[in-house]
């Protein structure tokens, strides 16, 4: 089995069908269908400088189906974490799930870890703070990722 590209900023296996990381650079697109990724999921907008260009294309080019969900890291949506969670329901494993710094990709899993898989909170948060921990206490801006993150009444 091919090793896991731990230089991949932010990798983090979170299980046998499901890696994230931080932005894919153009020999990640390889790397990644020699590990048996089927499908990979972008949380990135396409405009950031350090998004890899035309990635759909180059992914499909290795047979690995792309879904793209582009998350503005001001303005997380709930229709984008819906969005998350179909892919992940729907799409072929294994899945790689990525943004530009696995920021976004690891809240959304915090958020699915505790709420729809029942995985204990602090056992979901503990891999969430392997990436980021969105504490607005330490920039006010990241208010809006500890509202998204917070647990949702109903």
């Amino acid at each position: 089995m091919t090793a896991d590209p731990a230089d991949i900023r932010g990798w983090q296996r979170l299980s046998g069908e499901i890696t994230t990381s931080g932005r894919l650079e153009e020999a990640d697109v390889a790397r990644l269908a020699a590990l048996g990724v089927r499908q990979v999921v972008n949380l990135a907008l396409d405009s950031h400088p350090e998004a890899l260009a035309e990635e759909g294309v180059k992914l499909a080019a290795e047979g690995i189906a792309y879904t793209h969900i582009p998350v503005p890291f001001d303005a997380p949506q709930e229709a984008h974490y819906e969005a998350f969670r179909a892919a992940l329901e729907t799409g072929p494993t294994p899945v790689h799930v990525h943004c530009i710094m696995n920021w976004r990709v690891s809240a959304f899993f915090y958020r699915l870890n505790r709420d729809v898989l029942g995985m204990p909170e602090p056992e979901a948060r503990a891999l969430m703070v392997q990436q980021w921990e969105p504490d607005a206490s330490e920039k006010p801006e990241w208010a809006v990722w500890a509202d998204f993150i917070a647990p949702k009444a109903g």
